[in-house]
């Protein structure tokens, strides 16, 4: 057993051809000027009602869909390093969110803080575990105050002190962001996905715009686990998206594939370009709704 000559590393075997497009099916451009364009764009925009400081996303889906991460994978971006601001469970059954807490993203040293919001809710799970759906459409209305403890079987009431009777349309959400994964989204439970529905219904019924991201594609195809530009190739990633859309009611346009930073110990480009342009149009569509709001109030 002398010192024996190191085993060269195993060439992953290649991608049979019929797993991808030809061509991107989603244009989607990947230089690092365009990335830095985006965040300049987005440190810079203009909320529509200079009396709302952020725009309010108010984030929700099944237990373990990456909520927390990709808050904390946005504030990497604009951070230009890895945080933790969000905190995430490793891996856990339940809901590691408790609480109803709104993360800020922090401008650059002396800048004050950027212009959107998360909002994170206890995660959905089946039957009567999880985040109660009545609370969720509280935070839709602006009823649920900060630091509010989430109760399954007990949603807040208009009959509790801490509800917020006159939500600002500061406190109310201003899109609300459907979280999934993609290597799960064809074994989400009936129960949950209902929730989901129900949930939306109430959303679109107040007009408030509605997007989902959809994270882990590199866990549902090998294709975008090696190299994350080729998510708009890859097939699997589009069949994904298209069981999303039935399953949700979600148009595909509106269906946002990210990858979050979970292991990486650097920020990655490719990974912050679908992150910033999920951003983008989040913001968008936030910006809408409430130019949309104040145009009613004035009428």
């Amino acid at each position: 057993m002398g010192g024996g000559e190191s085993t060269p590393a195993q060439t992953p075997p290649p991608i049979p051809p019929e797993k991808e497009f030809d061509q991107q099916w989603r244009k989607t451009c990947w230089s690092k000027r365009e990335r830095d364009q985006m965040v300049d764009d987005l440190r810079s925009f203009k909320v529509s009602d200079p009396d709302v400081g952020q725009l309010r996303c108010l984030l929700h889906g099944p237990v373990g869909s990456g909520k927390s991460s990709f808050i904390n994978s946005v504030n990497n971006v604009f951070q230009n390093r890895t945080t933790g601001g969000a905190l995430v469970a490793a891996t856990s059954g339940t809901s590691f969110t408790t609480t109803y807490d709104t993360h800020y993203i922090q401008g650059r040293s002396g800048e004050k803080r950027l212009p959107f919001a998360f909002n994170d809710v206890m995660g959905l799970e089946t039957q009567k575990n999880g985040m109660h759906p009545d609370d969720i459409i509280n935070a839709l209305k602006g009823h649920l105050p900060e630091g509010y403890e989430f109760n399954p079987f007990h949603p807040l009431t208009d009959k509790k002190k801490e509800f917020i009777q006159n939500p600002s349309f500061s406190d109310k959400a201003h899109c609300l962001v459907s979280i999934v994964t993609a290597d799960k989204i064809s074994l989400m439970s009936k129960d949950v996905i209902d929730k989901m529905k129900n949930i939306r219904a109430e959303a679109s019924r107040l007009k408030i715009p509605q997007v989902v991201v959809m994270t882990m594609p590199d866990k549902a195809c090998e294709l975008v686990n090696r190299d994350v530009k080729r998510i708009y190739y890859s097939k699997t990633i589009k069949e994904k998206m298209e069981i999303c859309s039935n399953e949700l009611g979600v148009p595909m346009n509106c269906i946002l594939p990210v990858k979050n930073y979970h292991e990486e110990g650097m920020l990655d480009d490719d990974m912050d370009i679908l992150i910033l342009n999920a951003m983008t149009q989040i913001m968008n569509f936030a910006n809408d709704y409430l130019w949309n709001l104040q145009q009613h109030a004035i009428h």
